[in-house]
């Protein structure tokens, strides 16, 4: 495989594999071992036109995690930011799609799909502990977990 001799068609190729947001982009194109300038010129271009957007990645990522219920609330915000989104937009994002997405109906389906046999009132504390846990590390408040296995279980 040929060598990739600037910033700009490394750029691409990369953005051809995957959606990146511009802070991603910008830390794979430093660890290629390109220098701020021909980072920052590639990143314009790319910003020109259009292949790289942190509204649109923000927006994008926020609803693959949310419809898989891997994350939401804070561990959405959270792993937005890991993927180089500043807060503002990130919250913008999560904003623009608590209407499509309730953490309620995102709690439901993946009870159903992850747990559908699991009974919180007649399961063991292990099996409680381990199903909550799991919750709470995709980002669902206790009140809301409580609040469901009281009523929908």
């Amino acid at each position: 495989m040929a060598p990739h001799p600037d910033a700009w068609s490394c750029a691409l190729r990369m953005l051809s594999r995957r959606e990146l947001s511009e802070g991603g982009l910008r830390q794979r194109l430093l660890r290629k071992g390109f220098d701020h300038d021909q980072i920052e010129q590639a990143l314009e271009r790319c910003r020109s036109y259009g292949y790289v957007n942190d509204d649109r990645f923000a927006r994008i990522r926020a609803r693959q995690l949310l419809s898989g219920g891997r994350a939401v609330g804070p561990a959405l915000l959270a792993d937005l930011k890991r993927q180089h989104i500043g807060e503002a937009v990130a919250r913008r994002a999560i904003a623009d799609l608590e209407e499509e997405f309730s953490q309620a109906e995102v709690l439901h389906d993946l009870c159903q799909r992850r747990f559908p046999d699991f009974d919180f009132q007649t399961a063991d504390d292990r099996s409680r502990r381990r199903v909550f846990n799991y919750l709470r590390r995709r980002g669902f408040a206790a009140a809301l977990l409580f609040q469901y296995f009281n009523e929908e279980r």
